[in-house]
């Protein structure tokens, strides 16, 4: 081996604990990140699929035959 990478073996040696320490909080960043984005996309799906549900529940129109009532109120109106 040359000298160089004798020092330069060395150099990795001396600073490994550092260089691991680096690593293993990248790591650790990396997937606090990409679990926080996760939580989120299924926190907003999860709203949204209950808000167009209810938008669609609160959303329909009611139609209501009232024709037998108006007859009732009009005979009962008309025998007075």
């Amino acid at each position: 081996m040359s000298q160089e990478k004798v020092d330069r073996y060395k150099e990795q040696k001396r600073n490994r604990k550092a260089i691991q320490a680096k690593k293993k909080r990248e790591l650790f960043l990396t997937k606090l990140c990409c679990g926080l984005v996760a939580v989120l996309l299924v926190a907003w799906l999860g709203y949204s699929a209950v808000d167009s549900y209810y938008d669609k529940i609160n959303s329909e129109t009611v139609y209501a035959d009232v024709t037998a009532l108006d007859e009732y109120t009009s005979s009962v109106s008309a025998g007075n």
